[in-house]
């Protein structure tokens, strides 16, 4: 791959995650504190990204496969998305907001797998050469919590008072321009199905449904589904949580979580070799009960380290359990439908998974709100905590351990 190759992927996934990491993670404080949107409407607004999982399938199956380069349909989508942020910037409630963040979410997640078509087509060994490209992605969502901290203090406690997370609207809508019109002046990527008839079965993964016939697979998707809803409560409820405790710049401060999933990544072809695939997933389901545990009886005094180690815990509770499914579902399907194991994996958790952790976890936090307007997050927590260690023990009863062949779980 050429030096000019690289340096266009790393910029491309740079901005891709810059732009989601900088309004994603301070929505849930951003809601409440400045649209006065209830629980239950903060999970609407969260529940986009599961609509928009569910969606990019058939953008990607009936338009992108089919009929453009990927790289025009990513700046196409880039530019119409800084149009739709620009839009949320400006939403002065909910009602107004809503539309925008709706529609943004259904372009922005099919720019997923563009990126990740794009890199691969450019890529001669994208097994050696993706990582390096796609760790530029995690750095760029580090860069926007820091620059939201520590650069302009919107979250602090008197930036939030001013409101001034709305800029971080403003902010991802000028990445999301930049990195539209960058799009452009990318290696070109034609339609990897052009002229072949796609059908829905195809979009959806169906073709890979036959996988769920195996007991383990099946127990493994189903605790898919079902740990996907405490993983909703993590991203719904973390930065509010933060701030509502006192927490110095917390949108900084969690992106100890994603310095932590960069460095635990590259430990999951370790624990698989040492420990196997079963004790593997549990150690990232337990991970989930650990960190709810110590985000309940944490705090922002002397006890701090407890809420630092549980956003750390982070690597541990996505690498272990998300990318380890990942590889076991390649492990298992056969050469024809890989592809088609992934999108339904994919479709199972940030689809419909985590589209009803968004409206639990909305539920939860209506009910424990207190009458001044903060949350009794120590019985937020004990929910998703408690709900993680079920999946957990119903998966170790259930799942037989098996052997993954070495090639499956080169990183």
């Amino acid at each position: 791959m050429k030096i000019l190759t690289r340096f266009q992927l790393s910029t491309m996934m740079f901005l891709e995650f810059f732009i989601w990491g900088g309004w994603f993670v301070t929505l849930s404080t951003f809601l409440p504190q400045n649209l006065d949107a209830t629980g239950g409407q903060t999970a609407m607004a969260f529940s986009t990204q599961s609509w928009g999982a569910i969606v990019a399938p058939f953008i990607i199956g009936l338009i992108a496969d089919r009929f453009f380069n990927a790289e025009r349909i990513l700046g196409v989508l880039h530019i119409i998305g800084a149009i739709l942020l620009y839009m949320m910037f400006q939403a002065e409630d909910f009602t107004s907001f809503y539309p925008f963040i709706l529609g943004y979410m259904i372009l922005y997640m099919p720019t997923l797998a563009l990126v990740n078509s794009i890199s691969f087509y450019q890529m001669t060994d994208p097994s050696k050469q993706f990582a390096s490209v796609r760790v530029f992605g995690t750095i760029g969502w580090i860069i926007s919590g820091l620059v939201i901290s520590l650069v302009f203090a919107w979250d602090s406690s008197e930036g939030r008072a001013e409101g001034m997370l709305r800029y971080t609207f403003l902010m991802a809508a000028i990445a999301s321009a930049v990195l539209g019109l960058f799009s452009f002046t990318l290696p070109k990527t034609p339609p990897s199905s052009k002229g072949e008839k796609v059908t829905i079965s195809d979009i959806l993964g169906l073709e890979a449904i036959g996988l769920l016939k195996g007991r383990n697979f099946l127990i493994f998707f189903i605790s898919s589904i079902l740990i996907s809803i405490p993983l909703a409560f993590y991203y719904q409820h973390t930065n509010l949580f933060l701030s509502e405790t006192g927490m110095e710049d917390p949108t900084a401060m969690m992106s100890i979580g994603q310095v932590s999933e960069a460095l635990f990544l590259l430990l999951i072809p370790y624990f698989f070799k040492k420990f196997g695939f079963k004790i593997t997933i549990l150690a990232g389901m337990l991970a989930w009960t650990v960190r709810y545990i110590l985000f309940a009886f944490g705090d922002t005094g002397e006890l701090t380290f407890m809420l630092i180690i549980g956003i750390a815990l982070h690597g541990i509770c996505y690498d272990f359990f998300f990318v380890s499914g990942q590889i076991y579902t390649d492990s298992k399907a056969g050469p024809k439908i890989k592809s088609a194991a992934q999108g339904l994996i994919t479709l199972a958790t940030y689809g419909f998974g985590m589209l009803i952790g968004f409206w639990v976890a909305g539920q939860i936090s209506d009910l424990y709100l207190n009458a001044d307007g903060t949350h009794d997050w120590q019985q937020i927590w004990i929910v998703p905590a408690g709900f993680a260690f079920v999946v957990m023990i119903i998966f170790a009863i259930f799942f037989k351990n098996e052997e993954i062949a070495k090639k499956d779980i080169e990183i």
